[in-house]
Protein backbone atom coordinates (compact mmCIF):
# COMPACT_ATOMS: atom_id res chain seq x y z
CA UNK A 1 0.00 0.00 0.00
CA UNK A 2 1.23 3.91 -0.93
CA UNK A 3 2.10 5.65 2.21
CA UNK A 4 0.01 8.15 2.50
CA UNK A 5 2.07 10.34 4.70
CA UNK A 6 4.46 10.61 2.04
CA UNK A 7 2.64 12.52 -0.29
CA UNK A 8 4.26 15.31 1.47
CA UNK A 9 7.75 14.19 1.55
CA UNK A 10 9.79 16.18 4.33
CA UNK A 11 14.00 16.83 2.45
CA UNK A 12 16.70 19.34 1.99
CA UNK A 13 18.48 21.64 -0.13
CA UNK A 14 21.86 20.16 -1.66
CA UNK A 15 24.44 23.15 -2.60
CA UNK A 16 24.95 21.87 -6.29
CA UNK A 17 26.91 25.40 -7.59
CA UNK A 18 30.38 23.99 -7.03
CA UNK A 19 29.53 20.24 -8.40
CA UNK A 20 29.30 18.13 -5.16
CA UNK A 21 25.62 17.65 -5.08
CA UNK A 22 26.29 13.85 -5.68
CA UNK A 23 28.51 13.49 -2.81
CA UNK A 24 26.41 16.18 -0.54
CA UNK A 25 23.64 13.80 -1.21
CA UNK A 26 25.41 10.36 -0.28
CA UNK A 27 26.82 11.55 2.66
CA UNK A 28 23.46 12.76 4.54
CA UNK A 29 20.99 10.08 2.44
CA UNK A 30 20.86 7.78 5.17
CA UNK A 31 19.84 10.71 7.84
CA UNK A 32 16.03 10.09 7.29
CA UNK A 33 15.50 12.60 4.38
CA UNK A 34 12.99 12.05 1.42
CA UNK A 35 13.68 13.88 -0.91
CA UNK A 36 16.37 16.53 -2.48
CA UNK A 37 16.53 19.98 -4.14
CA UNK A 38 19.78 20.68 -5.84
CA UNK A 39 20.31 24.12 -6.15
CA UNK A 40 22.72 26.52 -7.97
CA UNK A 41 23.40 29.94 -7.10
CA UNK A 42 23.47 31.93 -10.11
CA UNK A 43 25.68 29.84 -12.66
CA UNK A 44 25.93 25.71 -13.38
CA UNK A 45 29.53 26.54 -13.53
CA UNK A 46 28.90 24.39 -16.92
CA UNK A 47 28.48 21.08 -15.51
CA UNK A 48 26.97 18.77 -17.46
CA UNK A 49 23.52 18.30 -16.08
CA UNK A 50 22.70 15.25 -17.71
CA UNK A 51 25.84 13.35 -16.36
CA UNK A 52 25.27 15.33 -12.62
CA UNK A 53 21.74 14.20 -12.54
CA UNK A 54 22.93 10.57 -13.12
CA UNK A 55 25.61 10.68 -10.00
CA UNK A 56 22.59 12.21 -8.54
CA UNK A 57 20.10 9.40 -8.54
CA UNK A 58 22.85 7.11 -8.35
CA UNK A 59 23.77 8.77 -5.20
CA UNK A 60 20.00 8.09 -3.99
CA UNK A 61 20.34 4.55 -5.50
CA UNK A 62 17.73 1.92 -3.81
CA UNK A 63 16.45 4.69 -1.21
CA UNK A 64 12.62 5.58 -1.22
CA UNK A 65 13.99 9.44 -1.57
CA UNK A 66 12.86 11.80 -4.85
CA UNK A 67 14.46 14.67 -6.84
CA UNK A 68 11.33 16.49 -7.35
CA UNK A 69 12.74 20.12 -7.73
CA UNK A 70 16.24 22.19 -8.76
CA UNK A 71 16.61 25.12 -7.81
CA UNK A 72 18.27 27.91 -9.98
CA UNK A 73 18.82 31.39 -7.93
CA UNK A 74 20.01 34.69 -9.65
CA UNK A 75 18.54 37.05 -11.53
CA UNK A 76 17.92 36.25 -15.38
CA UNK A 77 16.12 39.65 -16.49
CA UNK A 78 19.30 41.62 -16.16
CA UNK A 79 22.44 41.55 -18.66
CA UNK A 80 25.16 41.61 -16.69
CA UNK A 81 27.88 38.56 -17.61
CA UNK A 82 26.22 36.67 -14.27
CA UNK A 83 22.90 37.02 -15.31
CA UNK A 84 23.52 36.09 -18.89
CA UNK A 85 24.65 32.09 -16.87
CA UNK A 86 21.57 32.48 -14.47
CA UNK A 87 19.08 32.94 -17.60
CA UNK A 88 21.14 30.02 -19.37
CA UNK A 89 21.11 27.49 -16.48
CA UNK A 90 17.30 27.74 -16.03
CA UNK A 91 17.37 26.36 -19.63
CA UNK A 92 19.76 23.77 -18.67
CA UNK A 93 17.70 22.90 -15.88
CA UNK A 94 14.95 22.90 -17.45
CA UNK A 95 16.40 20.60 -20.29
CA UNK A 96 17.70 18.37 -18.33
CA UNK A 97 15.32 18.34 -15.30
CA UNK A 98 14.46 15.04 -16.20
CA UNK A 99 17.81 13.30 -15.43
CA UNK A 100 17.21 13.99 -12.11
CA UNK A 101 14.16 12.73 -11.71
CA UNK A 102 12.89 16.63 -11.09
CA UNK A 103 9.28 18.17 -12.53
CA UNK A 104 9.73 21.49 -11.12
CA UNK A 105 12.63 24.04 -11.22
CA UNK A 106 12.96 26.78 -8.78
CA UNK A 107 14.42 30.31 -8.22
CA UNK A 108 14.02 33.75 -8.60
CA UNK A 109 12.18 35.66 -11.06
CA UNK A 110 14.58 38.39 -11.24
CA UNK A 111 14.22 41.83 -11.38
CA UNK A 112 15.25 45.18 -13.03
CA UNK A 113 17.44 46.49 -10.55
CA UNK A 114 17.14 49.35 -8.12
CA UNK A 115 13.57 50.07 -9.99
CA UNK A 116 9.84 49.93 -8.65
CA UNK A 117 8.67 46.61 -8.72
CA UNK A 118 5.65 47.12 -11.43
CA UNK A 119 8.85 48.38 -13.67
CA UNK A 120 9.93 45.00 -14.21
CA UNK A 121 6.66 43.47 -15.31
CA UNK A 122 7.53 43.53 -19.13
CA UNK A 123 10.57 42.35 -18.62
CA UNK A 124 9.32 39.76 -16.51
CA UNK A 125 6.69 39.17 -19.19
CA UNK A 126 9.38 37.98 -21.96
CA UNK A 127 11.46 36.04 -19.84
CA UNK A 128 8.86 33.48 -18.65
CA UNK A 129 6.66 33.72 -21.21
CA UNK A 130 9.45 32.07 -23.42
CA UNK A 131 10.69 29.82 -20.53
CA UNK A 132 7.02 28.65 -19.41
CA UNK A 133 6.81 27.29 -22.98
CA UNK A 134 10.03 25.84 -22.94
CA UNK A 135 9.16 23.74 -19.70
CA UNK A 136 5.43 23.03 -20.67
CA UNK A 137 7.20 21.06 -23.99
CA UNK A 138 9.02 19.14 -21.06
CA UNK A 139 6.60 18.83 -18.90
CA UNK A 140 8.07 20.51 -16.07
CA UNK A 141 6.75 23.90 -13.92
CA UNK A 142 8.71 26.90 -12.42
CA UNK A 143 8.03 27.75 -9.24
CA UNK A 144 9.08 31.05 -7.96
CA UNK A 145 10.54 31.35 -3.93
CA UNK A 146 8.64 34.20 -2.12
CA UNK A 147 12.13 35.68 -0.80
CA UNK A 148 12.74 39.25 -1.07
CA UNK A 149 16.49 39.03 -0.88
CA UNK A 150 16.30 42.40 1.10
CA UNK A 151 14.10 44.21 -1.77
CA UNK A 152 10.84 46.06 -1.78
CA UNK A 153 8.09 47.37 -3.97
CA UNK A 154 10.09 50.06 -4.93
CA UNK A 155 13.78 48.92 -5.22
CA UNK A 156 16.01 45.60 -5.09
CA UNK A 157 18.36 43.32 -7.41
CA UNK A 158 16.87 39.65 -6.99
CA UNK A 159 13.27 38.67 -7.24
CA UNK A 160 9.98 40.49 -7.60
CA UNK A 161 7.83 37.05 -6.18
CA UNK A 162 7.94 37.97 -2.82
CA UNK A 163 4.53 39.69 -1.87
CA UNK A 164 1.09 38.44 -2.72
CA UNK A 165 0.03 42.23 -4.62
CA UNK A 166 3.08 41.17 -6.71
CA UNK A 167 1.62 37.55 -7.58
CA UNK A 168 -1.54 39.21 -8.78
CA UNK A 169 0.44 41.24 -11.41
CA UNK A 170 3.17 38.48 -12.21
CA UNK A 171 0.01 35.88 -12.83
CA UNK A 172 -1.83 38.11 -14.92
CA UNK A 173 1.30 39.03 -17.02
CA UNK A 174 2.14 35.10 -17.10
CA UNK A 175 -0.92 33.29 -16.61
CA UNK A 176 0.64 29.87 -18.09
CA UNK A 177 -0.46 27.00 -16.05
CA UNK A 178 3.06 25.55 -15.21
CA UNK A 179 4.40 28.73 -13.59
CA UNK A 180 3.60 29.14 -9.46
CA UNK A 181 5.15 29.50 -6.47
CA UNK A 182 8.34 27.78 -4.24
CA UNK A 183 6.12 29.10 -0.69
CA UNK A 184 7.45 29.12 2.51
CA UNK A 185 6.54 30.90 5.50
CA UNK A 186 9.46 32.43 6.86
CA UNK A 187 10.14 34.83 4.30
CA UNK A 188 6.37 36.26 4.84
CA UNK A 189 6.92 36.44 8.91
CA UNK A 190 9.93 38.79 7.94
CA UNK A 191 7.67 41.11 6.25
CA UNK A 192 5.17 40.67 9.03
CA UNK A 193 2.70 39.43 6.99
CA UNK A 194 0.63 36.19 8.09
CA UNK A 195 1.27 33.22 6.50
CA UNK A 196 -1.74 31.00 6.86
CA UNK A 197 -4.18 32.76 5.03
CA UNK A 198 -1.93 32.42 2.17
CA UNK A 199 -2.38 28.65 1.97
CA UNK A 200 -5.97 28.50 1.97
CA UNK A 201 -5.62 31.51 -1.36
CA UNK A 202 -2.65 30.88 -3.50
CA UNK A 203 -2.23 26.62 -2.24
CA UNK A 204 -2.96 26.00 -5.97
CA UNK A 205 -0.31 27.87 -7.44
CA UNK A 206 2.10 26.44 -4.57
CA UNK A 207 4.49 23.63 -6.63
CA UNK A 208 7.25 23.55 -3.78
CA UNK A 209 7.07 24.39 -0.53
CA UNK A 210 10.36 25.25 1.74
CA UNK A 211 10.76 24.21 5.02
CA UNK A 212 12.08 27.61 6.95
CA UNK A 213 10.86 29.22 9.82
CA UNK A 214 11.34 32.62 11.86
CA UNK A 215 11.13 34.12 14.92
CA UNK A 216 9.53 37.19 15.47
CA UNK A 217 11.12 39.33 18.71
CA UNK A 218 7.89 41.52 18.82
CA UNK A 219 9.28 42.98 22.22
CA UNK A 220 11.72 44.65 19.66
CA UNK A 221 8.85 46.00 17.33
CA UNK A 222 7.10 47.74 20.37
CA UNK A 223 9.87 49.54 21.44
CA UNK A 224 12.50 49.79 18.50
CA UNK A 225 10.19 49.44 15.55
CA UNK A 226 11.32 47.65 12.22
CA UNK A 227 14.10 50.49 11.03
CA UNK A 228 16.17 50.81 14.12
CA UNK A 229 19.38 49.26 15.08
CA UNK A 230 17.97 46.15 17.31
CA UNK A 231 17.31 43.44 14.85
CA UNK A 232 13.23 42.42 15.45
CA UNK A 233 13.19 39.34 13.15
CA UNK A 234 15.71 35.66 12.46
CA UNK A 235 15.19 33.16 10.17
CA UNK A 236 14.81 30.03 11.74
CA UNK A 237 14.92 26.00 10.97
CA UNK A 238 11.61 24.75 11.53
CA UNK A 239 11.22 23.56 14.98
CA UNK A 240 12.81 26.61 16.49
CA UNK A 241 11.14 28.93 15.19
CA UNK A 242 7.38 31.06 15.96
CA UNK A 243 5.32 28.53 13.21
CA UNK A 244 3.23 26.04 13.94
CA UNK A 245 3.99 23.15 11.36
CA UNK A 246 1.34 20.69 12.15
CA UNK A 247 -0.97 23.35 11.31
CA UNK A 248 0.64 24.22 8.19
CA UNK A 249 1.14 21.19 6.83
CA UNK A 250 -2.90 20.54 7.60
CA UNK A 251 -3.47 23.49 5.55
CA UNK A 252 -1.41 21.98 3.12
CA UNK A 253 -3.11 18.61 2.79
CA UNK A 254 -6.90 20.17 3.23
CA UNK A 255 -5.00 22.76 0.12
CA UNK A 256 -4.47 19.11 -1.63
CA UNK A 257 -0.42 20.08 -1.70
CA UNK A 258 1.23 16.89 -2.57
CA UNK A 259 5.13 17.44 -2.87
CA UNK A 260 7.99 18.10 -0.82
CA UNK A 261 8.95 20.36 1.69
CA UNK A 262 13.04 20.61 1.14
CA UNK A 263 14.48 22.49 4.13
CA UNK A 264 16.73 25.56 3.97
CA UNK A 265 19.14 25.43 6.38
CA UNK A 266 22.06 27.95 6.75
CA UNK A 267 19.95 30.67 8.50
CA UNK A 268 19.62 29.66 11.72
CA UNK A 269 21.36 32.33 13.67
CA UNK A 270 22.21 29.42 16.48
CA UNK A 271 21.91 25.79 14.37
CA UNK A 272 24.91 27.01 12.19
CA UNK A 273 28.52 25.62 11.04
CA UNK A 274 29.55 22.70 13.63
CA UNK A 275 25.49 22.40 14.24
CA UNK A 276 23.99 22.77 10.74
CA UNK A 277 23.20 19.05 10.58
CA UNK A 278 22.32 18.62 14.01
CA UNK A 279 19.76 21.75 13.53
CA UNK A 280 18.35 20.35 10.09
CA UNK A 281 17.95 16.25 11.23
CA UNK A 282 15.70 17.88 14.52
CA UNK A 283 14.14 20.48 11.77
CA UNK A 284 13.42 16.95 9.62
CA UNK A 285 12.35 14.93 13.01
CA UNK A 286 9.94 17.72 13.53
CA UNK A 287 8.00 18.17 10.44
CA UNK A 288 7.63 14.30 10.15
CA UNK A 289 6.03 14.96 13.48
CA UNK A 290 4.17 17.79 12.10
CA UNK A 291 2.81 15.47 9.16
CA UNK A 292 1.37 12.74 11.30
CA UNK A 293 4.61 10.93 12.32
CA UNK A 294 6.86 8.75 11.20
CA UNK A 295 4.90 5.52 10.58
CA UNK A 296 1.43 5.29 8.44
CA UNK A 297 -0.57 2.93 10.03
CA UNK A 298 -3.43 1.48 7.57
CA UNK A 299 -6.70 1.82 9.57
CA UNK A 300 -8.15 -1.51 8.01
CA UNK A 301 -4.74 -3.02 9.79
CA UNK A 302 -5.24 -1.59 13.15
CA UNK A 303 -8.62 -3.70 14.07
CA UNK A 304 -8.88 -7.37 14.37
CA UNK A 305 -12.79 -7.00 12.43
CA UNK A 306 -11.27 -4.67 9.51
CA UNK A 307 -11.94 -1.47 9.02
CA UNK A 308 -14.51 -0.14 11.69
CA UNK A 309 -15.87 2.24 9.49
CA UNK A 310 -17.55 0.10 7.10
CA UNK A 311 -19.45 -1.69 10.36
Amino acid sequence: MTNPLKSIRIGTMIQATEGKAAENIAAIADRGFESFEPFFWQTTNGQDLAELGKRCRDAVGDRDIEISTLGMFGNPLEDEEMDRQTLQGWKDCIDNAHHFGATCIAGFTGRIRNKPLTESLPRYREVWSELARRAADKGVKIAFENCAMDGNWQTGDWNIAHNPDAWELMFNETPDDNIGLEWEPCHQMVYLIDPMPQIRKWADKFFHVHGKDATIRWEVIREHGVFGKEKFVFMRTPGFGDSNWTDIISELRLAGYAGAIDIEGWHDPVYRGDLEMTGQVMALNHLKAARGGHEFIAESAAYAGGDPSLA
